[in-house]
């Protein structure tokens, strides 16, 4: 009896589905504050919630070492749970454009933690991350050297402009979906090319030639005094200061609209925005901290040339790390808020 009354209890617990366990783990939300310790099943609410996905942080209480929440066996279903049946929408906030609590919320970007989550995820799906990013880089490349040839290369040159915005768009799209544990290809690398393609297209053009256009004041100003140093045949001193000047002028205001755009592709793709209010966007939300990006930003160059130093093979490493980085910092920046609610 007792025998057949456990195999009643086993075929009762079977019907009923699985069970969770329930471990529990400290999380770095979007403002990268450390909360917990918090049960799986707070991170499954959360992540239901979209107040969690797969590129949060997390530290069971019995390890020393952070890892993407989407590495975490035991909440895999609960983020599958979340993903859009096609693999395309984000697993948290908003399917289009950006909420207020969003774009209201402040944060506190980690240059570190977002480098070492990217490593981490490079790690943890070599061969797809590694795939991908070569795919990217061999189309850019096999694009600008087919550039070189005369005549036909000024038509491939015009048509690397049109490419580079959705072939961009689709890398940071691939990314994210690795990040966020969705469904994902290296055909990935491609999607900027089926889905808003035209408005990628607009964001990469339009970022581009305004911040040619902030630099022409500058560049007048530091283009009168060469000239007229180029007329004396001698270089002086109050010239070479002027000179300097414009080129200042020129480049601080590139640099700080490049920078502020830095993230209107990712949301064209990811969040299914027009290219005018995804710039705006990516520039308020980056002017919080704009150094804190500015430096992440130079921190990625600084690899990808220690990439291109290693006969241009290390780059095969760097990029994904350095886009990555960067991609763990959109999720930073535009995610709804992880952690307990005020």
């Amino acid at each position: 009896m007792h025998s057949c009354a456990a195999r009643s209890n086993a075929l009762q617990a079977n019907r009923s589905g699985p069970t969770h366990t329930n471990h529990m783990y400290r999380i770095i939300g979007a403002d990268q504050k450390e909360y917990g310790p918090v049960s799986a099943n707070q991170l499954r609410q959360w992540i239901a919630e979209g107040r969690a996905s797969g590129a949060s942080l997390v530290r069971p209480e019995n390890s020393t070492e952070w890892q993407p929440l989407a590495t975490v066996p035991e909440l895999a279903e609960a983020l599958a749970s979340t993903a859009h049946p096609g693999g395309t929408a984000p697993v948290h906030g908003p399917q289009t454009g950006i909420s207020f609590e969003v774009l209201s919320r402040d944060y506190d970007l980690d240059i570190g933690r977002c480098l070492a989550a990217s490593w981490s995820l490079l790690k943890s799906n070599f061969g797809m991350i590694f795939g991908g990013a070569a795919i990217y880089m061999l189309v850019q490349g096999g694009i600008s050297l087919l550039a070189q040839i005369p005549i036909v290369g000024i038509l491939l040159s015009l048509a690397s402009i049109v490419v580079s915005g959705p072939l961009t768009g689709g890398l940071y799209l691939f990314l994210l979906k690795n990040l966020r544990h969705q469904p994902n290809d290296v055909g990935d690398i491609f999607s900027g090319f089926r889905t808003s393609f035209g408005q990628l297209v607009l964001g990469y053009l339009v970022t581009a030639l305004l911040t040619a256009l902030v630099a022409l004041p500058g560049a007048a100003l530091m283009a009168y005094p060469i000239y007229l140093m180029t007329q004396h045949h001698r270089p002086e001193p109050l010239l070479i200061l002027w000179a300097s000047g414009g080129f200042l002028v020129a480049v601080i205001p590139m640099i700080y609209f490049s920078v502020g755009w830095i993230f209107s592709l990712a949301l064209i793709i990811d969040r299914q925005m027009d290219f005018w209010p995804a710039m705006g966007a990516s520039r308020k939300m980056v002017s919080k901290h704009w150094i804190a990006v500015f430096a992440l930003l130079v921190v990625c160059g600084l690899i990808n040339v220690v990439g291109v130093l290693m006969c241009c093979i290390g780059l095969f490493i760097s990029l994904p790390i350095s886009i990555g980085a960067l991609m763990y910092a959109y999720e930073s920046i535009f995610s709804a808020p992880v952690g307990p609610t005020p």
